[in-house]
């Protein structure tokens, strides 16, 4: 296969960024278009942990991009930071799992994995995380993992393409389709007329879907609904990352505690909803007693692209030659960022892929 001299990527989201840097480091050309302001839909609303929630719950085309991804967020972190002088803060506090109902299965999966988790005393929980609410009776806990401030890698992540030679990043351009000739994808449809190239990838997350939708394909991918609160305390308030019965609270570098979060199928719709906001202050303040006491100084929704089992889509649309896919990656889209743009990156180029593709491939 030869490289392409220019490709287009519609979506600017951590997936699309990411991608985009892969290619333009290549030396291709390439244009990335997203109908709003690059990195402002599930890239900003998400968490930021490096590390799906329960990891021994998902296949194992998951855990193959997962395992790259956490290996490798440390490097990519001190990179972007070198390079724009904006630091993503990938962030490795270890993370409590609170009294899980499939224990066992957590701690076989991570000695076959050879993954550090491993069951921890709740007296000893209770010493490290002193702020811990009462009652919970077991954890198991994985030192390595990281969370990443997901506001400042997108930062990080644009600055850097404006700092590469042969990218050009087109804002507030609303894809409508694709443009075709002699049975290939050449270019995309938008609002201020064409665009042409020779590949487009697509890494619209949620919106996926709907833009296969205007070639016939029905892409099962569709906006799963998540909503968030922030609270401001001191800096040494939360020492690890702590998660019990499917809620967590996430601590910044800054005292900046993350909780989250819902998991809704209300279609495109985004709008906070004070039920949520409910609902995440008793979580927190099960998890976390003194958050009481604390404002809630922000909540806000975003949309996951969700997907079957929560395996994206990566690689060639064969019945649209030209077409490229990226998207679907659900609740681990910048858990999974990192692999599934190396492996986009390796399949466009012809090179060895960093895992084996077959799992992620479109279905058509």
């Amino acid at each position: 296969m030869s490289k392409p001299e220019h490709a287009i990527v519609v979506g600017a989201g951590v997936i699309g960024l990411l991608t985009t840097l892969n290619l333009a480091s290549a030396g291709i050309k390439v244009t990335l278009i997203d109908r709003q302001q690059a990195g402002k839909e599930a890239s900003w609303a998400g968490g930021g942990i490096v590390s799906p929630l329960y990891p021994w719950r998902y296949s194992p085309a998951v855990t193959a991009l997962a395992h790259w991804s956490q290996d490798f967020y440390p490097q990519l972190g001190d990179h972007l930071f070198g390079r724009t002088g904006i630091d993503p803060q990938v962030h490795v506090t270890g993370l409590y799992w609170l009294d899980l109902d499939d224990e066992a299965r957590a701690l076989t999966w991570a000695n076959e994995q050879s993954r550090p988790l491993s069951k921890v005393a709740i007296n000893e929980v209770y010493r490290k995380v002193p702020v811990l609410g009462p009652g919970f009776a077991e954890a198991v806990y994985m030192a390595n993992v990281a969370n990443v401030r997901n506001p400042r890698l997108v930062k990080a992540l644009r600055a850097a393409l404006e700092a590469t030679p042969g990218v050009q990043l087109l804002e507030h351009c609303a894809v409508q389709g694709f443009v075709q000739h002699q049975a290939r994808v050449c270019g995309v449809r938008t609002e201020a007329g064409e665009i042409l190239g020779d590949e487009v990838v697509l890494t619209a997350g949620a919106w996926s879907g709907e833009l296969l939708a205007t070639l016939g394909l029905a892409l099962p991918v569709e906006p799963v609904k998540g909503q968030m609160i922030l609270f401001k305390c001191s800096e040494d308030f939360l020492p690890a990352m702590v998660l019990a019965r499917t809620r967590y609270a996430i601590p910044r570098r800054d005292g900046h505690i993350l909780v989250g979060s819902t998991l809704e199928h209300a279609g495109f719709d985004k709008t906070p909803t004070e039920d949520a906001l409910a609902s995440l202050r008793a979580s927190a303040q099960d998890l976390l007693p003194a958050l009481r006491e604390a404002q809630v100084i922000a909540h806000w929704a975003g949309l996951r692209p969700g997907s079957p089992e929560g395996i994206p889509f990566i690689g060639p649309v064969h019945s649209h030659p030209g077409l490229w896919l990226n998207c679907g990656h659900y609740r681990n889209g910048l858990v999974l960022a990192p692999a599934s743009c190396q492996l986009l990156a390796d399949l466009m180029l012809g090179r060895a892929p960093i895992v084996e593709p077959a799992p992620y491939a479109p279905p058509f």
